[in-house]
């Protein structure tokens, strides 16, 4: 990073970080590992610092995945519930990480749950936002048979966010998987329709075509890269990026 890049002014005003559970379990592979969640929080505070104004969405497969649960024959509406009872153990674990590094924050359910987060209201969302304070949306769509994925591109298309980050363990978009297929060409630039018809798996298809639909940015980056949040939010070339346009 340069050194006027504290000078510079964000590329982007207001944005939507979509968690993974997985990215909350570090290399242990399931639960929670608080270094992970102490070094996310100080990455958003950097982000903070600069005026831009963060919202986060949580997965939560790190506990429970719907999913798998409805192939090993649950059914799939009380499966997908119960992933989302999963994000919001998660939201209040990066609530509390948050808050240890000085940062005023709310989690936002879209299943009521009074006792431990507010229920989602856009306003209320937006309110908290335009105060400074980071808002995690936890629960997914509140709905069985959504991603968490195209929750985050919902809550972001809501709230008028000028992108959607979508942190992985790469550093962006690939032909192929990188782990897998020693060939596979880094794509830095994408349009949505390119991502949708060669079938990559940047997001779901509900959520490609939720952003593709509201001209909606969708920057993928590797968040083991320590800093590469406020790279992103700085305007360099971090990850790959899915746009109308491409290249």
């Amino acid at each position: 990073m340069t050194a006027d890049a504290g000078l510079r002014r964000p590329a982007y005003r207001r944005i939507v970080l979509k968690l993974s559970g997985e990215a909350l379990a570090g290399d242990q592979g399931y639960g929670i590992d608080p270094p992970v969640l102490e070094r996310i929080a100080g990455e958003v505070r950097e982000v903070t610092v600069l005026g831009v104004q963060v919202a986060i969405v949580i997965g939560g497969g790190n506990i429970f995945r719907g999913l798998a649960a409805s192939a090993g024959g649950m059914d799939r509406a009380t499966a997908d519930y119960m992933g989302m009872l999963a994000t919001i153990i998660n939201a209040l674990a990066l609530q509390d990480a948050l808050e240890k590094v000085g940062l005023a924050t709310r989690v936002l359910s879209a299943i009521e749950m009074r006792a431990v987060a507010e229920p989602y209201i856009r306003r209320r969302a937006i309110r908290h936002l335009e105060k400074g304070r980071v808002v995690i949306f936890a629960a997914g769509t509140g709905n069985p048979f959504f991603t968490t994925d195209t929750a985050g591109a919902l809550r972001a298309v809501e709230i008028g966010a000028d992108a959607i980050m979508k942190a992985t363990k790469v550093d962006g978009i690939y032909s192929a998987d990188p782990k897998r297929d020693s060939g596979a060409e880094r794509l830095a630039r994408m349009t949505y329709i390119d991502v949708l018809s060669r079938r990559l798996q940047v997001m779901d298809t509900t959520a490609i075509s939720l952003c593709m639909e509201n001209s909606l940015p969708i920057v993928v980056f590797d968040l083991t890269r320590s800093g590469n949040i406020k790279r992103i939010v700085l305007g360099e070339p971090v990850g790959s990026i899915v746009t109308s346009s491409g290249g």
